[in-house]
C-alpha cells in the first residue's frame, strides 16, 4: 500500500518541491515548524534508516548538503539548521517511508528540540561497555 510520500513522488498529491533528482525528492512540510521546513524523501521505499543499504544510502544522504545549504541560502535571517530523522514509532515516525525534516533555525524562533543530559549518573565503565557493545555490531 502506497504511503503519502509514494503518492507525493508519483505526483498523486501535489507537494511545493524545492529538489528533485532520480533518488530523492524535497519538497515543503505543511506544517512548517520553522519558514523552510523541508521534508526529503527517498524515491526509492525504504520504511526507515535501518532498510538502508550502502548504496542508497551514499545516494540520498549525500544530497542532505546541497539542500541545506540552498534552504540557508533562501533567506539572510536562517543561523542555523536542524536535520531529523525519527526512525520506528516509539521514536516519534508517524510516515513510514524514511524521510528526513531540514528546520532552518532563526534568531526568535521558538522550537526547541530538548536533549537530557544523563552524563553525571552515567559511569565511565558505562560509557565503556555501551561503546563496546555498540562497535562488537559494526558491518564492514
Amino acid at each position: 500500500m502506497a504511503d503519502v510520500f509514494d503518492m507525493i513522488i508519483a505526483g498523486d498529491i501535489p507537494a511545493y518541491k524545492v529538489y528533485e533528482d532520480d533518488d530523492v525528492l524535497a519538497f515543503l512540510d505543511l506544517s512548517q515548524v520553522t519558514p523552510g521546513h523541508t521534508l526529503m524523501v527517498p524515491k526509492t521505499h525504504v520504511a526507515d534508516i535501518f532498510e538502508y543499504d550502502e548504496e542508497l544510502a551514499a545516494r540520498v544522504l549525500s544530497k542532505l548538503p546541497k539542500i541545506a545549504r540552498a534552504i540557508k541560502a533562501s533567506d539572510d535571517k536562517i543561523i542555523g539548521l536542524n536535520i531529523l530523522s525519527n526512525n520506528g514509532e516509539a521514536a516519534g515516525q508517524s510516515v513510514f517511508h524514511s524521510h528526513f525534516h531540514l528546520i532552518p533555525r532563526y534568531a526568535d524562533d521558538t522550537f526547541d528540540v530538548p536533549m537530557p543530559d544523563h552524563s553525571e549518573t552515567t559511569a565511565e565503565d558505562d560509557y565503556r561497555a555501551l561503546a563496546d557493545r555498540i562497535a562488537s555490531h559494526m558491518e564492514d
